[in-house]
């Protein structure tokens, strides 16, 4: 019999495959001592649910599933009575032997039920790991997968890789972030345009151009061990066209198909506000939910009860096996949100501090907070989404246009101050993503022209206002692109120094030009400050309404408070303290922390144009 290694590359003695007509188990392994002891097992090969499936060591089987393909059985046993490490799956068909599997159940790493995730004290950097750094040049193109590295194609693989990414984690880590969030690195093989990993094509595999899945573990475990923590990139709303499931499909509810499109294909409309639309018609909600993402993008269906279940133990897998310290997921509303509802629930059971945030990508408070756990908006529905964190596009839409704009009562800085007073609507605002940029969107420092003012004014808002701030790969060092020109390849570029034919290493603080400079060292010195503010991580928050182009609040707790002032004004600005008097009771002065001068706080005080100040305040 022929022997062959799963999917992935881990070792043969994890599990061993005998293989006649076996071609694929998922999960291969899974661990003892979860919560949910019901483990869910996936059989593929040639009709294979035309033979007879039993296991080794008087094990029962407690559910068998068929589906409209021979080629797959679905087998389900309670872990909770399996009491010998490893066993087999026999495949036979009367006394013949037609292929067996050695399944393991592994032992937990302790305490790993109870671990930790990102919360309002961390700062989430976001890396497109194939635009960050090439670490392994062998591995820039596959023979088994069809793209190949052309860094000259700007929508092609570039080669950046899970080794480039562990190779600059001093660089990370100096600059104060202590969440790594990556686009998706499992494979993705398509025929073009895969370097975004958002069509994947096995959801048990890392993408053999970014490294193995024993780098993408230890990745994660190298971030752990500097107190930081990987977050991953989850996709439950679509797949890639070229995955092997949707190339052989279990049922064909397996995803959305539409008769009326080529090979199932309708595209979606995008209005995920259906979802909670009251009036909304189920033409415009189906094509809203089970419409495409895209031509190679077909939409799984969540309501199928196989395929929730197969994402939900997908999911606890990658935590699990990667020791990962959360989830960004993708695409949130356009999902079947009752389905989400028990995917979020099944792993937050299992893992009561972990952290999934969604992309909540609306532009209201109201539609956002609606998502997020334990929300009264969604209570009028009855929903509760059980997703513990959103994103707060409401700010991130306003931010630029706050900054560009000619003051007026309703324009301006008023944007800002306007964002925040619908915070009440959130059941956790502390447990909120704020951003004023990301892979999907304009570079900040190309709409400002890579003005560093109006970098440090959105940095210096982010990092002191309630919420998870998030930056996106680059924009320390001022890097730019244009998406309206370029497409979504000119806000991925290249990170200067990620390849070692580039003739800059930005990398190297010594090596960056003096504008890098301003950009980074402003970053640095704010996020390395405020790692340790707890009053920023968890105090409240005193707004004060927008005034000639300033915006003022302040965060406070019982021990400490901070004053912030972001000055939009052209000109310089003189502010009458006697406006604050209620925050400033007591305090006589203060510490602006980038500058690291001494405020005083008597009568007035002046700030010049395009400037934040973030004072700590003493009396």
């Amino acid at each position: 019999m022929k022997t062959i290694y799963a999917a992935f590359a881990l070792s043969i003695a994890s599990f061993a495959f005998s293989q006649k007509n076996l071609e694929r188990v998922e999960p291969a392994f899974w661990w003892k001592g979860m919560k949910n002891p019901e483990l869910q097992i996936l059989v593929y090969g040639k009709e294979v649910a035309n033979n007879e499936i039993t296991l080794s060591d008087g094990i029962q089987i407690k559910d068998i599933r068929k589906v409209d393909n021979p080629n797959y059985v679905f087998i389900t046993v309670n872990t909770n009575e399996i009491n010998v490490p490893k066993f087999a799956i026999d495949i036979k068909k009367g006394k013949k032997n037609m292929g067996s599997y050695t399944y393991e159940l592994k032992q937990r790493n302790p305490g790993s039920a109870d671990r930790e995730s990102f919360t309002s004290k961390d700062l989430m950097y976001l890396i497109m790991p194939d635009r960050f750094a090439n670490g392994d040049e062998k591995n820039d193109s596959r023979p088994e997968l069809t793209e190949k590295a052309d860094r000259s194609l700007p929508n092609g693989r570039h080669g950046g890789d899970l080794r480039g990414i562990i190779n600059n984690l001093d660089y990370i880590q100096n600059l104060g972030a202590t969440a790594v969030w990556l686009t998706p690195v499992n494979e993705d093989n398509e025929k073009v345009y895969s370097y975004h990993g958002y069509a994947q094509t096995d959801l048990y595999k890392i993408d053999a151009r970014y490294g193995t899945n024993e780098d993408y573990k230890t990745l994660s475990q190298e971030l752990n061990k500097r107190k930081m923590m990987l977050v991953m990139d989850y996709v439950t709303n679509h797949w890639g066209g070229s995955h092997w499931m949707i190339k052989d499909l279990p049922s064909k509810d397996w995803i959305h198909w539409f008769h009326e499109g080529e090979k199932g294909f309708k595209r979606s409309n995008y209005k995920t506000t259906t979802q909670f639309d009251t009036n909304a018609s189920e033409i415009d909600k189906t094509y809203a939910l089970d419409g495409w993402f895209d031509t190679t993008m077909p939409d799984i269906n969540q309501k199928n009860p196989l395929v929730l279940k197969y994402l939900i133990q997908n999911a606890i897998w990658w935590i699990e096996y990667a020791e990962l310290g959360g989830f960004r997921v993708d695409t949130y509303p356009y999902n079947d949100k009752d389905a989400m509802a028990k995917w979020a629930k099944a792993i937050t059971d299992e893992y009561p501090k972990f952290n999934i945030v969604g992309e909540t990508w609306l532009y209201t408070a109201a539609q956002i907070a609606a998502w997020q756990k334990n929300s009264k908006i969604g209570a009028i529905e009855n929903y509760n989404s059980n997703l513990p964190s959103v994103m707060d596009f409401m700010l991130f839409e306003n931010m630029p246009k706050a900054l560009k704009e000619k003051e007026s009562w309703d324009k301006g800085m008023i944007r800002i101050y306007d964002s925040f007073t619908s915070d009440f609507l959130y059941p956790d605002i502390n447990n909120t993503l704020v951003f004023f940029e990301n892979h999907d969107t304009e570079r900040w420092n190309e709409i400002f022209n890579a003005n560093p003012d109006a970098y440090k004014m959105a940095l210096t808002l982010i990092s002191t206002v309630r919420g998870i701030p998030q930056i996106y790969y680059g924009s320390e060092i001022g890097m730019r692109g244009d998406k309206k020109t370029g497409g979504d390849a000119d806000i991925r570029r290249d990170f200067p120094g990620g390849w070692k034919s580039d003739t800059q290493n930005a990398f190297n603080p010594s090596a960056q030009t003096a504008e890098q400079k301003e950009f980074f060292r402003f970053t640095q010195k704010l996020l390395n400050w405020r790692k340790g503010k707890d009053v920023i991580h968890h105090g409240k928050t005193k707004n004060f309404v927008p005034q000639d182009g300033v915006f003022v609040y302040f965060r406070y707790n019982e021990k400490e408070s901070v004053m912030v002032i972001i000055n939009n004004n052209e000109k310089d600005q003189t502010l009458d303290l006697k406006r604050f008097a209620e925050s400033l009771n007591g305090f006589t002065k203060g510490k602006e922390i980038i500058s690291d001068k001494e405020i005083s706080l008597q009568n007035t005080m002046s700030i010049p144009a395009k400037t934040p100040f973030i004072i700590e305040l003493e009396k």
